[in-house]
């Protein structure tokens, strides 16, 4: 569909007070369907961090059959998914406070389907310690690094210390040996191929090489997980699922046979680090707007606020990008700032103060972290009012 215009969102959210942060259900749906086709014959499990939003989980994981499953990043997230009706629950990451694993241990007990991620044989008897103390059984997720490592650069995360089947191999014999652990299923997080733009504007020398080094992974990536899914049926384990990739590696992860589902978060809401793939492109589904309070010179103005900076290396990449009206820039000696950011203006473009500028956030889910809720937008009108987790009073990392 055609993206919307400034004058537009100007009228949509006239009478809204500013900041605020924003959905478009039409985009948003766009992509929804988007993901669904990209994801071929496989599952789609939804990363809740790129979301943070009860409404909009559901409304995504409601749309398709393709949508089973939440991928949630802390337990106290996973318990308050599970008391807003969520289920089959994958944590993404190790969990080791004791009061937080048997809290979710007990409601596995009730009938939840929650698995939790383990690296080492230390997380196993871990949660194996507290598992045997309630009477119930838990189940885990093997979690396999699948960066590539070259002579003087390591190509991916600094994630699972679990980089091949000798490797994981006594994790797997250990889970085997007990009986209140079991192995449900194994993730691979190809974050080199999923998280690195590789169709970047003016820096084609540097586009070509990412191209290659990400080409070269996924071939190691996919031996890799063949010869960790091969080492664990020989021990005769039945896996429930096979976690794959991202929003950047669904072309590949898709591909590869033993891959059950791929988690996918980020291209839900498309944020400006999504914008340089040269495999895929989704539509801006949301930012947030600020107010223009100063007008320093002719060709610039300020605004309050704005300066909601992603996480990750510091660097412009992570900064919110100006998106409508289109052509305005940040100024490289102040950037997006604390309580203002200024803004150089192009030719033809008049703005005045109290009027709306219009930002994307370079990352998806820590967009909702900055505002309480999110005014829902299709067509030409506001339809509801979304409550992000820091609405709900929830705040988890």
């Amino acid at each position: 569909m055609q993206l919307p215009q400034y004058e537009q969102y100007k009228e949509i959210f006239s009478q809204v007070a500013k900041p605020f942060a924003y959905v478009n259900l039409d985009l948003l749906d766009d992509n929804i369907r988007a993901i669904a086709i990209a994801a071929g014959d496989k599952k789609v499990r939804v990363a809740s961090k790129s979301i943070r939003s009860i409404e909009i989980l559901r409304r995504i994981i409601q749309s398709d059959d393709v949508f089973q499953g939440v991928m949630c990043y802390t337990a106290r997230e996973a318990d308050f998914l599970i008391r807003n009706g969520f289920d089959d629950l994958l944590l993404g990451y190790p969990v080791w406070d004791k009061c937080e694993i048997t809290n979710l241990l007990r409601a596995a007990d009730r009938g939840h389907l929650i698995v939790f991620m383990v690296d080492s044989i230390q997380h196993v008897e871990h949660i194996e310690q507290l598992a045997a103390t309630l009477g119930i059984q838990a189940a885990v997720c093997l979690d396999i690094d699948m960066s590539t490592d070259y002579p003087g650069l390591h190509f991916g995360i600094w994630r699972s210390p679990v980089t091949s089947w000798a490797r994981a191999k006594p994790i797997v014999e250990r889970i085997t040996q007990s009986k209140w652990v079991r192995l449900e299923g194994v993730m691979g997080y190809e974050a080199q191929i999923a998280g690195v733009a590789d169709h970047t504007a003016g820096q084609w020398l540097k586009n070509r090489f990412i191209h290659q080094l990400k080409l070269r992974s996924i071939r190691e990536v996919m031996k890799r997980r063949e010869e960790v899914l091969h080492g664990i049926q020989a021990l005769g384990v039945e896996l429930r699922f096979v976690n794959a990739g991202g929003t950047g590696s669904m072309s590949s992860s898709r591909l590869e046979r033993g891959v059950t589902e791929i988690t996918v978060g980020s291209g839900f809401y498309s944020p400006t680090l999504f914008d340089h793939y040269a495999g895929f492109q989704y539509s801006p589904a949301a930012g947030y707007a600020v107010e223009i309070v100063r007008k320093p010179r002719a060709d610039m103005v300020t605004c309050i606020g704005g300066g909601y900076t992603a996480s990750g290396v510091a660097g412009i990449d992570k900064a919110p990008q100006p998106y409508l009206p289109a052509g305005l820039k940040l100024i490289s000696t102040e950037g997006a700032g604390e309580v203002q950011t200024p803004l150089r203006c192009p030719k033809g473009v008049q703005l005045e103060l109290g009027d709306p500028i219009f930002f994307r956030h370079a990352k998806a889910g820590e967009l909702c972290e900055r505002f309480s809720k999110l005014y829902a937008i299709s067509g030409e009108v506001i339809v509801d009012e979304y409550l992000t987790y820091r609405g709900e009073g929830e705040c988890f990392l």
